[in-house]
């Protein structure tokens, strides 16, 4: 259960090791600390909320939360590394579909951090970020009328039953259904069944702002509390766009 209320833009304070952060809720899960108190550096992300001594906590706030969004920071911690993959006009890249990070690794990292250095240039493709319990059955419902009465389609409708009581069932559930999209839509079709999926999940597609950190649940006991993330196209893909670069890094296992 969430420490706050579930309405949105709902502003308050927020304490972690005697420091009190202002928060706001813009979305219907997570929240967004809204940059560093008056008496915190820029880098208040490290210097404070990762230090050893706040970590334990501001890891269960994240854990508890799903998503915490940490605005205005600035840092030069070298710990993070440049986000790997790339798009074309013709083939989606695997980071355009629905994923918890270290997918095809025996462990996954239990948290995960997406930011947007200060840079050049702007980031005009959203990252969307959704629970898993709403990802896969917002898959099934954005599949087009026309695969709606395939075997394989009614199959994994009825494999979804099991999913509340064997949450893995959605690794395979999900696997399927991309494997399937990815055969019967080209790219751009493609990325516009999964702009209606990010809406059919009520995905976090807020745009980016510089200097902005993204803290997800990854992996957890409880799959169903986990979120999962994409790169996602809000329009279709233009060539030869300038986007700002993002970094990443698995949070818990490399502060």
């Amino acid at each position: 259960m969430s420490l706050f209320a579930e309405s949105k833009n709902q502003l308050g304070q927020f304490s972690i090791g005697g420091i009190e952060y202002s928060i706001s809720r813009p979305h219907r899960f997570g929240i967004v600390i809204d940059g560093p108190p008056v008496d915190q550096s820029a880098d208040y992300l490290h210097e404070h909320l990762l230090a050893p001594e706040n970590r334990g906590a501001f890891f269960a706030l994240i854990e508890t939360e799903g998503l915490v969004v940490c605005k205005n920071v600035r840092t030069a911690a070298a710990s993070y590394r440049k986000v790997r993959g790339k798009s074309s006009g013709g083939k989606l890249s695997q980071a355009e579909y629905y994923h918890h990070d270290g997918c095809s690794s025996p462990t996954k990292p239990r948290l995960v951090e997406i930011r947007l250095p200060h840079q050049d240039f702007e980031r005009q493709v959203a990252t969307a970020i959704a629970p898993f319990a709403d990802v896969i059955p917002a898959m099934l419902q954005s599949l087009p009328a026309r695969l709606a009465h395939d075997a394989e389609i009614i199959e994994l409708q009825r494999a979804l039953e099991q999913f509340s009581v064997d949450p893995e069932s959605g690794d395979r559930i999900q696997g399927r259904l991309t494997r399937l999209v990815r055969r019967e839509m080209d790219a751009e079709s493609c990325r516009a069944y999964f702009r209606d999926v990010d809406a059919a999940a009520g995905a976090y597609v807020l745009a980016w702002e510089m200097g902005e950190s993204r803290l997800m649940l990854n992996a957890a006991d409880d799959l169903l509390t986990t979120m999962q993330h994409r790169r996602a196209y809000q329009k279709p893909r233009e060539a030869l766009e300038q986007n700002g670069s993002l970094v990443k890094r698995w949070t818990a296992e490399e502060i």
